[in-house]
């Protein structure tokens, strides 16, 4: 499972015109899940999503969670990050999850998130074609891969 982090000072995610998700201050979390991913990939991700300080404390360090700052989330499916590029131009798509296997992991992960921050989050709507707005803040973009942890 990989996912990208982006520190937001709004994002919103919009399908056929209609906004389905807004939040201010937080995270907006791209996730990518392919079939080898399992449940602790999910839990160990969410955790580390709830958890990584990267928000300004008082002296302006990155020293406080999304929890601490009482911030957002919005979870978007992308399964465009287990993009192969090694050959040619045209990636690859091939490890990424079919939706027999994805829906029900990209729910599991939604699921463990809220319950790692104990509010609702917003969501994107798998497969679908959608429109996700953000002003990235700092910008600070972090990009961790549960089968990679570095």
């Amino acid at each position: 499972m990989r996912i990208v982090i982006q520190r937001v000072a709004h994002a919103s995610v919009t399908i056929e015109g209609k906004v389905k998700s807004k939040i201010g201050k937080g995270l907006l979390v791209l996730v990518g899940i392919e079939d080898r991913d399992t449940k602790e990939d999910a839990e160990w991700l969410a955790g580390k999503i709830a958890n990584i300080r990267i928000f300004d404390d008082e002296n302006g360090v990155m020293n406080k969670s999304v929890i601490d700052i009482e911030g957002d989330i919005i979870v978007v499916s992308q399964f465009t990050l287990q993009a192969m590029t090694k050959k040619g131009n045209r990636p690859s798509y091939i490890k990424a999850s079919k939706h027999d296997f994805a829906i029900p992991m990209y729910e599991y992960f939604c699921d463990k998130v809220r319950e790692q921050i104990k509010k609702e989050i917003g969501t994107g709507e798998f497969g679908a074609d959608m429109k996700v707005e953000l002003l990235n803040d700092g910008p600070v973009t972090i990009w961790i891969d549960s089968q990679n942890r570095e």
